[in-house]
């Protein structure tokens, strides 16, 4: 059955490691598994003719060396960032909203799917699986795991089925290689904006795909330069400024490709004058970027990068913009915390500066706290914690279950404000809190709860406490008490007495004729109150008489069950007794009553089913008569049933 394995970051790392060493592509998003074609893996026979003939293949297809076909499986690591989240309820991590996204495009694609929690609170998820299956469960995991934006890129309407391809297989790759949905106007709209919603980084990619096909379908010039990537941010300059206003100023289309695709090429489209003057532009920039600037390299913490880059990587450009240095950063999903700075080196000082107060604008810090003690720092329904996320929202507050840390994040001045509510609250808790832990067997877990949960819940109001009785599931014994000190303390006493009264006691069935328990009961249950009253301790069951069942049943401490037992069996024994009492010596009582009241008595035959019963039959106030005659009789023994019809 499918499953959505929950990692933590060191193991998810182990665990990607191993897939490689196994052989299997691991790649982050813009690392595109390489997918041979038809052609590449089963290249045509050369025709026999000329030797050097053009065909659609070179002859020496066969004879040379064919590019070997990568494995069926691969995989694929791509990280979401915390801003970009759909679902930010950290509280349930694995058993959330995310979670049971991954369950259902697992079992609608075939791939499997792994996600990991990042320090910075953002998803790592690695998808494994056949090529077809990976991009597919890929693109759903963008679509509804990351939020969405959408933008438009403009080429001739011409152009448009050559987006769409042949039956629209090519539209389809590109969308399953881009993580995004792409919508080409149809062929009686006018417009020739061709719209792309998915993450930024899935557009940025579509759109110069896009670009590059209209490109390659432009009958104008067109340029392919290689110039080493690192150059590319003085090119586009920030926000892209520089590159739209070449455009404008040459006439040509400049497609640079965007930071997370590793390719060097800029491609140039356009007439040939324009396209010749944009490349000469473009050499001009690089070749004057490539002699007068120099870089440096720093150590930043890897929990700061976040916070260099900024929201869809805005204060990078920021810092551009107004050193004109370069931030080189390394892989959000790589542990290199090295960050390189390319520009004049007079500016790589403000830059840096820049960059330092950057990663400093934030900060984390960890609050220690006894792990029992978070729920109650975080109140009930959130209370306590929701005055400090209220007055500062800023802050995130997150509480690592198990672990005795509590992690802050934001603004430096809003996470100490933070931070000194918390240990404030815990100082308090730590003074009127307290807890212990008491093992008890798990056969007596369901008895401590009770009915409902009635004996538990008892336990919890009268001594104000939290009382956490492990599931069955979890296979343990540790029973956790938590709240006022003295209230703790008289909750363990009571349930170790619980405990030490069940372990004590004895269950015991006795056989009692069913024809005997109404009699031994009484009526309206007098008699039997009268039992359990002697033996309080002692639960006495007597079956359902729809059961036909003779077991009664005795629970309760082993000798006060002894003690019971034999004072009911003294009464089943003096059962029959009765009528012999009643009867007397030659008959003499029997007579009396009836000479008394006039009305007739019956007794049953020893073979009768419903031997206890006696019959009175005569008038109503004759049988009134008799019936208390005959109680009378017994008054010191059990009470008689009778039976009585009225003439």
């Amino acid at each position: 059955m499918s499953s959505v394995a929950v990692l933590t970051p060191e193991s998810f790392a182990e665990h990607r490691s191993g897939l490689k060493d196994q052989g299997m592509s691991g790649c982050v998003p813009e690392d595109e598994a390489y997918i041979p074609t038809y052609l590449e893996a089963f290249p045509p026979l050369p025709d026999k003719g000329t030797p050097g003939e053009k065909t659609g293949e070179p002859p020496s297809a066969w004879g040379g060396k064919i590019r070997p076909i990568k494995a069926s499986v691969i995989t694929q690591v791509f990280h979401v960032p915390l801003e970009e989240r759909r679902y930010k309820d950290n509280s349930q991590f694995g058993e959330g909203e995310e979670a049971k996204v991954c369950l259902d495009i697992m079992q609608r694609t075939g791939a499997h799917i792994e996600l990991s929690l990042a320090k910075d609170q953002g998803l790592s998820i690695m998808v494994t699986g056949k090529l077809d299956s990976v991009m597919k469960a890929r693109k759903e995991i963008v679509a509804r795991l990351q939020t969405q934006a959408s933008a438009t890129v403009a080429i001739p309407k011409e152009h448009h089925r050559f987006v769409i391809g042949k039956n629209g297989e090519k539209l389809q790759e590109l969308e399953l290689k881009t993580a995004t949905k792409i919508a080409i106007p149809r062929p009686d709209d006018p417009s020739a904006n061709i719209r792309i919603t998915g993450t930024k980084e899935g557009i940025e990619k579509a759109r110069h795909e896009i670009l590059l096909i209209s490109a390659e379908q432009d009958k104008r010039a067109v340029e392919r330069l290689p110039l080493e990537k690192a150059f590319h941010p003085f090119i586009a300059g920030a926000h892209n400024r520089l590159v739209q206003e070449l455009s404008q100023e040459t006439g040509a289309r400049i497609s640079i490709p965007p930071p997370s695709l590793p390719k060097d090429e800029i491609v140039i489209t356009g007439e040939k004058e324009a396209v010749a003057l944009a490349l000469s532009r473009i050499r001009a920039i690089y070749e004057d970027k490539k002699r007068k600037t120099t870089t440096i390299s720093v150590e930043v913490k890897k929990s700061q990068h976040k916070y260099i880059i900024g929201p869809k990587g805005n204060t990078l450009q920021e810092i551009l913009e107004a050193t004109g240095v370069s931030v080189e950063m390394p892989p959000l999903d790589s542990a290199s915390e090295t960050i390189i700075l390319r520009g004049e080196p007079d500016k790589l000082g403000p830059a840096l500066t820049q960059v330092y107060a950057k990663a400093k604008s934030v900060m984390v810090v960890e609050v220690t706290a006894p792990a029992w003690l978070h729920r109650f720092i975080i109140g009930k329904k959130g209370q306590n914690i929701g005055r400090i996320t209220q007055q500062l929202p800023r802050v995130h507050i997150e509480f690592t279950d198990g672990e005795e840390r509590i992690s802050l994040e934001g603004p430096t001045e809003e996470v100490e404000q933070a931070q000194a509510q918390i240990q404030e609250i815990i100082k308090d808790l730590l003074v009127r809190m307290d807890y212990t832990e008491v093992f008890i067997d798990q056969r007596f877990h369901r008895h401590l709860i009770g009915k409902n949960g009635v004996n538990i819940n008892r336990i919890k109001e009268q001594y104000k406490v939290s009382v956490r009785i492990p599931q069955d599931s979890e296979r343990s014994g540790l029973v956790r008490i938590e709240g006022d000190p003295k209230g703790v303390q008289m909750a363990r006493r009571e349930l170790i007495e619980m405990v030490q009264r069940m372990e004590n006691e004895r269950t015991k069935d006795m056989i009692v004729d069913q024809k005997y328990h109404r009699t031994i009961i009484g009526q309206k249950g007098e008699k039997i109150k009268e039992v359990r009253d002697k033996f309080p301790e002692v639960i006495i069951n007597f079956p359902d008489p729809s059961q036909k069942s003779d077991i009664v049943q005795l629970r309760g401490p082993k000798n006060e069950v002894e003690k019971c037992a034999k004072f009911l069996q003294k009464i089943i024994a003096d059962l029959p007794e009765y009528h012999k009492f009643l009867i007397g010596r030659g008959g003499v009582n029997i007579r009396r009553v009836r000479d008394k009241t006039g009305a007739r008595i019956i007794f049953p035959s020893a073979d009768d089913a419903e031997q206890e019963l006696i019959t009175i039959v005569g008038k109503e106030e004759a049988v009134r008569h008799a019936q208390k005659e005959l109680e009378c009789l017994l008054k010191n023994l059990v009470n008689v049933s009778t039976v009585v019809r009225i003439e």
